[in-house]
């Protein structure tokens, strides 16, 4: 299959670029879509969240989720209780990702199969 972009100015061509840098800018990285997977799978508390993903540290989680949260992919709510239970959910916006991790996992399951003969 030698399919290509439809063909296009360079202006054209730059704007779709900067809006796929942008879209790579909010979701890249070794653990964002695993993390929103991991939400949208109904994991809420951190602690379930990071059991859920192998190899992530608590660091590097409370890092990913503060930035999943700026750009409104997850909302976090802390119950005033003893202890404090802080939840992590999937907001409305995130689920228009659903297509692009679905795609993501046809092509890694396929190439995967092609890289491994498996």
């Amino acid at each position: 299959m030698t399919d290509q972009l439809p063909e296009s100015t360079q202006t054209e061509c730059l704007a779709r670029m900067l809006t796929v840098r942008d879209a790579l800018d909010v979701i890249s990285g070794k653990w964002k879509i695993l993390i929103i997977i991991s939400i949208m799978s109904g994991h809420k508390r951190f602690r379930e969240i990071e059991r859920s993903i192998p190899k992530i540290s608590s660091k590097v989680l409370a890092k990913e989720l503060k930035d999943l949260e700026q750009h409104q992919l997850i909302k976090r709510t802390v119950y005033d209780e003893s202890p404090v239970l802080v939840e992590y959910t999937a907001t409305d916006y995130v689920f228009t990702l659903q297509k692009v991790i679905e795609e993501l996992h046809n092509w890694g399951a396929n190439h995967r199969k092609k890289i491994l003969g498996k």
